[in-house]
Parts: structure tokens; C-alpha cells; sequence
């Protein structure tokens, strides 16, 4: 989104780099103009002031405050955040804001990344940068955005950086993550006590293909793996019995007083939902198991469009975890844009998915879910 990736000092990225392999991303893009932020973020914030949108959420690169991922602090980097802070706070827009969606600077990929432990001591230096500088202002922060994708999807299916597949690789990754929040969720309130913090998951709800034993499981062992790894040490401090029974010797080394770090107290559980996994048990799947397809109606990127599945895992975190409050933080669909002989888009699907989903959210709310926000995506 921000561009300007060798401007004012920023460092290299994970994706900087993985995107120059050939192969990694269709046609070859890069992120190197993006919706040019960087240079537009005046006009930008005015664009969100004039849609009437009372809060905004963004990511702020680490790569553009700390280029070599720690010791010099890129002045002009914070700079930036600072402006685009109060430009939001001048329209009356609540700034939200991300640590961490996914742009590890290269140098700490280097030593290991997200694989060594010592990643996530960086990442709490960092933290403590960025809140001593925006402290003083109403920011709602997020440590990290999706870390099952900063994990599994960058080190065990090899789909985002740095594109390695191995489940122990992967496993580790996700502890050392955790491990990272539990850590900069203290440096933040040290640094801007009162400031409310908190940590953004992706979910994949898991409904059986039948009524079957077998698929019941199976669905079980697929929450396990996209969902209960992350919430459970978070909420619970432990990671779930049955999985670490599956995954068995790939699961790494977890340093005395991890725990208690990872399941410091949140103030909020940020919740990206886009669709739901129907699960049918496979003997020669990996996990023993695979995604059914679903009849219904599916989005451009050929994913299911199921709002039930929204009230039912808002319903669910409610139960069984009793979040302080729930974000809705990303939520939203692709779909090909036509223009037609008026000059505008009439993007009736989209309002319609979005509608729909708002109101599953409603319904979630009106059921007892602690909900306080949605953000679309």
C-alpha cells in the first residue's frame, strides 16, 4: 500500500525480496507502487473523512522505522506515522494500528526470522519505538495481523515469505510470534500506559462434511491447526493437547515463562473472517483431511460466501474464551469490477456481501458477543 520502498531510509522487506523471485507472485508485481500511500496519504485520509468513516486501520512497516530491524531508529520513518496519525486525528478518524502485517525486515530473515527466538525480543524493541512516539495520542494498537499466515503460510505451504516449507520451521515461527506479542503488548503499556492493545487472527470456522465420526474429527483437527494453536496459548496459556500430540516431535522447544508472556491479559481480540471450511476426512492428507466445497455463492478469489459462519465464530469466542471485546477488523470480498456505459461500477455484490455480513454481526452482538467494532476489508 505505502510504495516508496527505497525512500527515506526504509530497509528491505521479506516481500521486497521474495517478490523479485521468479515464480513467487502472478505477473511478477511487486509492491514497489502499490496505491502509492506514501506520497498520496493526504488525499488518502481525505478520501476516508469524506466516505464518513469514523475509524481507520493501517500497518506501520517496520522496515521504514528500524531498517536493519533494530539498533537505528529511521527518523524519517517515524515521521511519517506521526504525520498520518494526527491527520487522522485532525478528521476525527480513531487511528488503529498494526505493528506487524507480515513485512519482517530482510536483515533479521537473515539471523533466522521469525525462526529465532531472538526475532521476538526485536520485535518488542520495536514496539517500544513506535508507542514511546505515538503515546501521547489516542491509538488502538495491534501487535500482530494474522500470525497463522506469518507462520504456516510462510513456512510450512511455502505461499507467502520467505517461502519455506517445513512444519517444525513453521510451528516455531508461530511460538516465537506469540512469544513477540506477549512481549511488545509490555513494551506498548509501559511506553503509553491506559493505551488499549491487543493481537489480530484469521479464522477459518470448521463445519463436518457429514455427520459422520470421522468428519467430526476431522474438523476438530482443522480448528486445531488454523484456530485453537493461536487462541489457546493467548486465553489459556497452553497450546491444545491434541495437537501437540499430532504434530508430536515438530513441535520446538518452549523456553520456561513462555506461556505466561504469550497470555498476558488482552484488551481486545481482533477478528478477520472471510469464509468458513467445510471438512471431510482424507487418510492420505496430511493433517488427515481436506476442504469440501460447498454449494452456494463464491467470490472472484473462489471463496464461499456463508454470513452464518461470521455469527457462529463471533458466538464461539464469546463462549469459550470471554474476550474483553471483539473487533471485527477485516471482512470483505473481491469481486471483478465492470465498468458499464454509465461510467460507474454498480457493485451490488459487494454491498450485498457486505450487508449480509454486517448483519451477522449484529445477530452476534444481539446474541451476547462482546463486539465493539467492524472494519471492512
Amino acid at each position: 500500500m505505502e510504495a516508496a520502498v527505497n525512500e527515506d531510509g526504509r530497509g528491505e522487506s521479506i516481500w521486497d525480496r521474495f517478490a523479485t523471485q521468479p515464480g513467487r507472485i502472478l505477473n511478477g508485481d511487486t509492491g514497489a507502487v502499490a496505491c502509492d500511500h506514501y506520497h498520496r496519504w493526504q488525499e488518502d485520509l481525505d478520501l476516508i473523512r469524506d466516505l464518513g468513516v469514523h475509524a481507520y486501520r493501517f500497518s506501520v512497516a517496520w522496515p521504514r522505522v528500524l531498517p536493519a530491524g533494530t539498533g537505528r531508529v529511521e527518523q524519517r520513518g517515524l515521521d511519517f506515522y506521526d504525520r498520518l496519525v494526527d491527520g487522522l486525528l485532525e478528521r476525527e478518524v480513531e487511528p488503529h494500528v498494526t505493528l506487524y502485517h507480515w513485512d519482517l525486515p530482510q536483515a533479521l530473515e537473515d539471523r533466522g526470522g521469525w525462526r529465532n527466538r531472538d526475532t521476538a525480543h526485536a520485535f518488542a524493541d520495536y514496539a517500544a519505538v513506535l508507542s514511546e512516539r505515538l503515546g501521547d495520542r489516542s491509538v488502538t494498537y495491534s501487535t500482530l495481523n494474522e500470525p497463522w499466515c506469518s507462520s504456516l503460510l510462510a513456512h510450512y505451504t511455502g505461499e507467502h515469505a520467505p517461502g519455506i516449507r517445513d512444519l517444525r520451521a513453521a510451528l516455531s515461527a508461530a511460538h516465537n510470534l506469540l512469544l513477540g506479542h506477549g512481549l511488545a503488548l509490555e513494551a506498548i503499556r509501559a511506553a503509553a500506559p491506559g493505551v488499549s492493545a491487543g493481537i489480530v487472527l484469521n479464522f477459518s470456522p470448521a463445519y463436518p462434511a457429514s455427520d459422520s465420526g470421522e468428519d467430526a474429527d476431522a474438523a476438530r483437527r482443522h480448528d486445531g491447526f488454523f484456530n485453537r494453536w493461536f487462541l489457546d496459548p493467548l486465553f489459556r496459556g497452553s497450546y491444545p493437547e491434541d495437537m501437540l500430540e499430532l504434530y508430536g516431535a515438530a513441535v520446538p522447544e518452549i523456553g520456561e515463562g513462555d506461556m505466561a508472556v504469550i497470555s498476558r491479559p488482552l484488551d481486545f481480540l481482533g477478528v478477520n473472517f472471510y469464509n468458513r471450511a467445510v471438512i471431510r476426512h482424507d487418510a492420505e492428507a496430511p493433517l488427515g483431511y481436506v476442504q469440501q466445497r460447498a454449494a452456494g455463492e463464491y467470490t472472484a478469489m473462489n471463496w464461499e460466501v456463508h454470513p452464518p459462519a461470521l455469527t457462529d465464530l463471533l458466538l464461539r469466542l464469546q463462549r469459550d474464551y470471554k474476550p474483553e471485546a471483539l473487533f471485527v477488523m477485516e471482512n470483505g470480498a473481491a469481486f471483478e469490477d465492470e465498468l458499464t456505459a454509465d461510467g460507474r461500477v454498480h457493485d451490488e455484490a459487494r454491498r450485498s456481501y457486505l450487508e449480509r455480513h454486517i448483519r451477522a454481526a449484529l445477530t452476534a452482538l444481539q446474541g451476547g458477543a462482546g463486539l465493539q467494532g467492524y472494519f471492512a476489508w
